[in-house]
C-alpha cells in the first residue's frame, strides 16, 4: 500500500516506521515544510491524518474530491462532523476516523461501556475522569477523554453533560467531571473512577508510547482500502 502522511510530526514518524515495517511504502510526507500541493498524490492508496484540528476538515474534503481514503486520528473537529457525514455520501467518500487508535484503547472503550451500564442505578457512586497528556496536545480535553465520558452520560440516569474541570470544582449533580492534565513526555493515561463514601472503583488505561496508536491507524488503513461511507476502529475490531 502507497500511504501518504498528513502531519509529520512525531506521530507520523511513528506511523512511518510501522507502516515500513509492514512493508508499505510512504509516498508523501506533508507538514508546515512540505505542503499538501507539493506532493503528486496520483499514486497513493490512502491518506493517514494526523495534523492539527483546523487543518483536518480541508484534509478530509481533499481525500473525498480525490477519492483517496482517509483515516483521521486528528481530534478537535468534529463540531464539523454531520457536514462532513453529508459530503462523503454525496461524494462516495471513504472516512474512517477515532479520537484513539490504539487497540488497547478501543478495549477500554468497551470496557466502560459495561461498566457505565452496571453502575448508572448506583446512586451513591459518584463518576469522574481523567486524562493526561504530553505537553504538546493541542486539545483539552482530549478526544478519548470525551468519548469515554459520552459513552457514560449515554448509559448514565443522572449525568446529562461533561465539563472539563475536576469533581472538587463542580457542585452541579448531573454534570461530569472530566479533568485534563499536560505532563511532559506522557503519551497517554485515562482514568475512569466511580466513589462513593464506602468504596472507589476505578479503571485506567496507560499509553507507554505512540506504538499502539501508530499500528492501530496502519491496520485501519488496511482495512478501509476497499470500502466506502464512513467507520469507526469498531468496525475494523468486530469485522
Amino acid at each position: 500500500m502507497k500511504i501518504a502522511l498528513f502531519g509529520y510530526g512525531k506521530m507520523g514518524k511513528s506511523i512511518e516506521s510501522i507502516a515500513l515495517e509492514r512493508n508499505h511504502e510512504i509516498v508523501a510526507r506533508v507538514d508546515s515544510q512540505n505542503p499538501r500541493d507539493s506532493f503528486d498524490l496520483k499514486d497513493a492508496d490512502a491518506i493517514i491524518e494526523f495534523s492539527r484540528p483546523e487543518f483536518a476538515v480541508e484534509n478530509i474534503r481533499f481525500a473525498f474530491d480525490h477519492q483517496l481514503p482517509i483515516i483521521v486520528g486528528t481530534t478537535g473537529w468534529y463540531d464539523e462532523f454531520e457536514l462532513i457525514a453529508d459530503e462523503c455520501q454525496k461524494k462516495n467518500g471513504s472516512l474512517l476516523y477515532a479520537t484513539n487508535f490504539s487497540l488497547g484503547v478501543n478495549v477500554f472503550f468497551a470496557v466502560n461501556e459495561r461498566l457505565a451500564e452496571m453502575m448508572s442505578g448506583l446512586d451513591d457512586y459518584s463518576a469522574s475522569l481523567l486524562e493526561i497528556h504530553h505537553t504538546e496536545k493541542l486539545d483539552a480535553p482530549s478526544g478519548t477523554g470525551i468519548s469515554l465520558a459520552e459513552q457514560i452520560i449515554e448509559r448514565s440516569n443522572r449525568y446529562q453533560q461533561w465539563k472539563n474541570d475536576f469533581s472538587e470544582n463542580i457542585s452541579e449533580k448531573e454534570i461530569l467531571p472530566l479533568a485534563s492534565k499536560r505532563e511532559e513526555g506522557v503519551a497517554g493515561t485515562h482514568e475512569v473512577m466511580y466513589q462513593s463514601a464506602i468504596d472507589s472503583i476505578e479503571i485506567k488505561h496507560t499509553a507507554h508510547s505512540r506504538k499502539g496508536f501508530a499500528l492501530g491507524s496502519v491496520l485501519a488503513a488496511e482495512w478501509l482500502a476497499d470500502k466506502k461511507g464512513i467507520f469507526t476502529m469498531r468496525d475494523v475490531l468486530n469485522s
